[in-house]
C-alpha cells in the first residue's frame, strides 16, 4: 500500500487506508505500507502539515524489492504514488489505484488552474491502472465524463464502537448545537455553515489553514481544534445536528461517524452526501443549508445509528482485496 497521505494527518483518506490495512492483517495478510514517515519530507505548499516525500524513488524501489509484494496498490497521486507507478511500469507489473480527493477542484479554488488541465494530469496518472477504486457510483459517473476508465467501487466503513451515542451534556452551550468536524479549509465550504443563521450554538472540530481567519471572523462559534478517538466521538454525540457543507468530498466518512453517534446530518445534495445519505430518515439535503439543518433536528437518533451499522470496515477491506490485481510471475522469479 503506497500512500502520500498517512499519520499524523487526520482525515478520511488516512482513516480508510489505516482501517483497511488493519483488517487485512487481521485476516492473515502481510501488508507493507510505504508512506511519508519512512522518508525525508518537505512541507506541502499552502498545507505545511502535509509532508511530501520528494526524491523518494530509489528508496521506494529498495523497500518494494525487499518486501516482494504479490499485489501493489497506489492510494494517492503524490510523489510516492508517482514513484510507485514508475516502479510498476518499468517492471511491467499490474497495479491498482484509488481516487480519494478532488485535487482539481482544490487547486482551482486556490490558484484558478482550469479543471480540465488538472483532470488531464490525473487521467494520465490513473490511465494504466488495472483498476481505479472509487467510493461511490455517482463519482464513477463523473470521472467517466473526464475520460477515466477501469473503475470499480470501494466503499467505506465506520467504527461503531468508538462512534456511538453519548451524553448530550458533554457540551454545555445553548441548544440546539450544530457541529462540523473536519479540515478547516476553503474547499470544505465551512463558511457556508458559519454564515448561516441558525439558533443555538455552532461548533467546529478540526484545524487547517482557514481556522485563524474564520475564528476571528465568527467569534460566536466554538472552535475546539483537532480531536480524535473517544474525544471526537464525544463532541459529535453531544451535538444535535452534524452540518456537512462540503461540495467537494468524494465520500465524507465523517457523516457516517456522526450517524453512528445517533446524530442526523444536514448537507448539500451533491456527489458524496447524495450517495451516502440515501435514507431521508437520517439526513436532510438541501441547497438551502439553513433549511436542511433545521429540518434535521426532527430526525430520530435510532434511525441514524441503525443506518450507520450497515457500513463495516470488514466489508470495506474485503471489497478492496477483491479489487486488487495480483502479480503473476514464473516460479522463482523476483521483481
Amino acid at each position: 500500500m503506497v500512500s502520500d497521505a498517512w499519520r499524523p494527518q487526520i482525515n478520511g483518506v488516512v482513516t480508510t487506508l489505516s482501517k483497511t490495512c488493519q483488517i487485512l492483517r487481521e485476516l492473515g495478510h502481510a501488508v507493507e505500507t510505504v508512506t511519508p514517515d519512512r522518508f525525508s519530507t518537505w512541507p506541502c505548499p499552502t498545507y505545511p502539515e502535509i509532508r511530501l516525500a520528494m526524491g523518494c524513488g530509489r528508496r521506494l524501489s529498495r523497500l518494494l524489492d525487499t518486501f516482494q509484494p504479490e499485489a501493489l496498490h497506489i492510494a494517492t497521486e503524490g510523489p510516492l504514488g508517482l514513484a510507485a507507478r514508475t516502479y510498476c511500469r518499468k517492471r511491467k507489473l499490474p497495479y491498482t489505484t484509488s481516487f480519494h480527493t478532488r485535487f482539481p477542484e482544490y487547486v482551482h479554488m486556490r490558484f484558478k488552474v482550469p479543471l480540465a488541465w488538472s483532470y488531464s494530469l490525473l487521467r494520465w496518472f490513473h490511465g494504466d491502472s488495472h483498476r481505479v477504486m472509487v467510493a461511490t457510483p455517482s463519482l464513477m459517473d463523473e470521472l467517466e465524463q473526464w475520460g477515466f476508465q477501469n473503475m470499480v467501487l470501494w466503499s467505506r466503513g465506520v467504527d461503531t464502537e468508538t462512534f456511538r451515542p453519548g451524553p448530550k451534556d458533554f457540551i454545555q452551550d445553548e441548544r440546539p448545537v450544530f457541529l462540523y468536524a473536519g479540515r478547516v479549509a476553503v474547499e470544505k465550504s465551512i463558511e457556508d455553515f458559519l454564515a448561516t443563521d441558525l439558533p443555538g450554538t455552532k461548533y467546529v472540530v478540526g484545524d487547517g489553514p482557514q481556522r485563524m481567519f474564520l475564528e476571528q471572523k465568527y467569534p460566536g462559534v466554538r472552535f475546539v481544534g483537532y480531536k480524535t478517538g473517544d474525544e471526537l466521538a464525544s463532541y459529535i454525540a453531544a451535538s444535535d445536528v452534524f452540518v456537512f457543507p462540503s461540495r467537494t468530498d468524494t465520500f465524507g466518512l465523517v457523516v457516517l461517524e456522526a450517524l453512528a453517534c445517533g446524530v442526523p446530518v444536514a448537507a448539500y445534495p451533491v456527489q458524496g452526501p447524495r450517495d451516502v445519505l440515501t435514507d431521508p430518515n437520517v439526513a436532510r439535503l438541501s441547497h438551502d443549508l439553513r433549511e436542511a439543518a433545521t429540518q434535521a433536528l426532527y430526525l430520530h437518533p435510532e434511525d441514524c445509528r441503525r443506518f450507520a451499522l450497515k457500513f463495516t470496515w470488514e466489508r470495506c477491506a474485503n471489497q478492496f482485496f477483491g479489487n486488487l490485481a495480483p502479480f503473476t510471475r514464473p516460479a522463482g522469479m523476483t521483481v
